[in-house]
C-alpha cells in the first residue's frame, strides 16, 4: 500500500467554470478539495454590444481575428447561430487571418470551421501584437475577441498602427455575488490549511487578493502564498497576474492545460514527501497523511502542524512557544492545548510513538533512527538519517 500523489494535500479552487471537473481531477490523486470561487462568468449571448459587432463584422468582414480563448469563440459561434447569424459570421471570419492566444482558442476555432494563421507560443497577447505589428495594418480591420475584461493595450496599440479594431466583448469576469466561500479559502490559506490554490484565469487572481482586502489580509495571504503554499495557475499569463500580486513563484506548466496544471501539482507537492525511520517503523509522511508501514492514517491540523515543525529538523529539540506558535497563532497559549495534541500525535503515531520524545524543561524532538551502515560497495559515504 502506498500514498496516492495528492494524499493529504488540501486544495483550493478559485475557479467558477469547470470547477468540478478540476476538483474531480485532484481528488483521483487523493487530494481534499475546497471550493472559493473568486470570479463569476457572465455571457454575453442577450447583449446588444455582441450582436452589433457581429452584425458589423458580417457586414464588413475582417482581414484579422484575434481569438483569445476557446470559451469566448465557441459562446460567439453559438450565439451567432441562435440569432439565425452563425453562418454569414464564419464566412465572414474565413476570411480572416486568425491568431489565436494559446491551444484552447486554437482548438476552438478549428471546432468552428476556421482555420488559425498563427499560434502565440506562450499566450501572452504582447507575442500577438508582435505578430500583427508585422503585418498591413493601416485600414484595415481587427476583431477582437475579448477574453472576459477590456484589453486596451492591445486595441490601443492596433490603432496606433493605424487598424480599425472591432471588440467583441462575448463575456465578462466579475466579483462573485456571494464572496462568503472564496472568504473561507482566503482564511484557510492564511491559517496554514491549505496545501496549494489553483487558478484558471488572471481576474482569479486578482479577484482573491481584492476579496483578502476587503478582509484586511491581503498581506497576511501574500506572506502564506510566499511562505509554503502552492499557487497553481494554469499558464504564462495567470502566472503573471500572480507574480503581480506579489507571489514570488507561482508554478505553472508551460501550456495552459487543466491536466498539466494538475500534474505539475502533484509533482511539486510529491517533493515534499518525507521519509523517515522511527523506532525501528519505516514512516512516509505526505501533508496530513502518515504512512506507517503499510498502515495509513491521518492527522488533525493540530497534530500535523506539530509533526511537520518537528519532522523539518530530525533529532532537534523544537521549544513550546515554537510549536504553539506554529499551531495556534500564538505562544502564549495554555500548554495544555499541546500536550493533548502531543497525546494525540503518539495514539495516531502507534509502534513509531517513541521516537516523539519530551525533553524536559526545553520541548520536543522526532528522534530519527539512522540509515543502516553502507555496504562495502558504498564505503566513503556518511551516515544520513532519512
Amino acid at each position: 500500500m502506498g500514498l496516492r500523489p495528492l494524499e493529504g494535500y488540501v486544495v483550493g479552487i478559485t475557479a467558477d467554470r469547470r470547477w468540478s471537473e478540476q476538483a474531480e481531477l485532484l481528488k483521483r490523486r487523493g487530494a481534499d478539495v475546497l471550493h472559493g470561487p473568486t470570479i463569476s462568468t457572465l455571457y454575453l449571448a442577450d447583449d446588444e454590444a455582441l450582436r452589433a459587432a457581429t452584425v458589423s463584422l458580417i457586414e464588413a468582414p475582417p482581414a484579422y481575428l484575434v481569438a483569445t480563448t476557446g470559451i469566448g469563440i465557441r459562446a460567439w459561434l453559438e450565439a451567432a447561430h441562435t440569432w439565425a447569424l452563425g453562418g454569414a459570421l464564419t464566412a465572414a471570419l474565413g476570411q480572416a487571418k486568425v491568431v489565436a492566444r494559446g491551444p484552447k482558442a486554437a482548438g476552438a476555432v478549428q471546432s468552428g470551421g476556421l482555420e488559425v494563421w498563427q499560434r502565440s507560443p506562450s499566450e501572452r497577447l504582447p507575442e500577438i501584437l508582435d505578430l500583427l505589428r508585422a503585418e498591413p495594418l493601416a485600414g484595415r480591420r481587427v476583431a477582437v475577441q475579448e477574453y472576459g475584461t477590456e484589453s486596451p493595450e492591445l486595441t490601443g496599440a492596433l490603432v496606433e498602427a493605424g487598424a480599425e479594431v472591432v471588440s467583441v466583448p462575448v463575456y465578462r469576469w466579475r466579483l462573485p455575488d456571494d464572496d462568503l466561500a472564496a472568504r473561507r479559502l482566503v482564511e484557510a490559506a492564511c491559517s496554514g490549511r491549505l496545501d496549494a490554490v489553483t487558478f484558471t484565469s488572471a481576474p482569479a487572481v486578482h479577484n482573491l487578493f481584492l476579496i483578502a482586502d476587503r478582509m484586511e489580509a491581503a498581506g497576511a495571504l501574500r506572506q502564506a502564498f510566499n511562505d509554503g503554499v502552492v499557487a497553481g495557475c494554469v499558464g504564462p499569463v495567470c502566472g503573471g497576474a500572480a507574480r503581480d500580486a506579489g507571489i514570488e513563484a507561482p508554478l505553472q506548466p508551460e501550456v495552459g492545460r487543466l491536466g498539466l496544471l494538475v500534474r505539475a501539482l502533484s509533482d511539486h507537492l510529491e517533493h515534499r514527501r518525507r521519509t523517515l525511520r522511527l523506532a525501528g517503523v519505516s514512516v512516509v509522511a505526505q501533508g496530513s497523511a502518515i504512512l506507517l508501514g503499510d498502515q495509513a492514517v491521518e492527522l488533525s491540523p493540530l497534530e500535523r502542524s506539530v509533526f511537520d515543525q518537528l519532522a523539518k529538523r530530525p533529532g532537534v529539540v523544537v521549544s513550546r512557544p515554537s510549536l504553539l506558535r506554529a499551531g495556534w497563532g500564538s505562544a502564549t497559549t495554555n500548554g495544555q492545548v499541546l500536550e493533548a495534541t502531543m497525546a494525540r500525535l503518539r495514539r495516531r503515531l502507534g509502534p513509531a510513538a517513541p521516537a516523539l520524545q519530551s525533553v524536559a524543561g526545553r520541548g520536543y524532538r522526532l528522534a530519527c533512527d539512522p540509515v543502516p551502515a553502507p555496504s562495502p560497495a558504498n564505503a566513503g559515504e556518511g551516515a544520513q538519517y532519512n
